[in-house]
């Protein structure tokens, strides 16, 4: 672990590579899982004010399932906000393209130019994980190792993508551009020879 501004980040994020491969897992962290997209607190106002537009999108079952939650459940797993879920574990905010990929209606409104939410940061930093721990104060960058990026993991070592690359521009979203400048600099160090 190393300390980057008051902010524990895992060794495995530099260490180990990633790079999304849609064509082969269809977006599947999407529709699997215990839980929706964790969303901060802070987050909620966006996407109430992005669902107008993402309604456009989604099926009309997905459109009953966001009005009947206001787009935000609270989960008691983790205790905290997520995205709603539907009856078979898919993300509420979820719809498929022609390919069968799934594909988040936030980021397709944002990229549309209609919102400027891009989609819940959890979603955006994966397959980093933020854990924040009540007692220490603590906020923890963790790599999430799943077998349904098996394909992600193979890509990324093809192409010689480390995790912390891959989600750059999330990184920067969420702790700035001295944060990640901070990060490459580690990883510089980590890559020595």
């Amino acid at each position: 672990m190393f300390l980057i501004q008051e902010i524990l980040v895992s060794s495995e994020i530099f260490k180990r590579k990633f790079v999304c491969n849609l064509d082969k897992c269809k977006g599947a962290c999407c529709w699997e899982g215990d839980y929706g997209a964790p969303v901060s607190d802070h987050e909620i106002p966006l996407i109430k004010a992005s669902l107008e537009e993402v309604y456009n999108l989604l099926e009309e079952e997905n459109k009953i399932r966001i009005k009947e939650t206001n787009g935000v459940v609270f989960d008691q797993s983790i205790k905290g906000n997520v995205t709603p879920l539907m009856r078979d574990g898919s993300c509420a905010f979820l719809f498929k393209d022609a390919n069968g990929t799934a594909t988040c209606s936030f980021e397709k409104v944002h990229t549309n130019g209609k919102s400027d939410f891009k989609k819940p940061l959890s979603c955006h930093l994966y397959p980093i994980r933020v854990n924040k721990n009540d007692e220490t104060g603590f906020e923890a960058l963790n790599y999430d190792e799943w077998d349904i990026c098996n394909a992600a993991c193979k890509l990324g070592e093809e192409l010689s993508v480390p995790v912390f690359r891959f989600v750059k521009e999330a990184l920067i979203r969420a702790y700035g551009i001295e944060f990640y400048e901070e990060l490459e600099g580690v990883y510089e160090q980590l890559v020595k020879p």
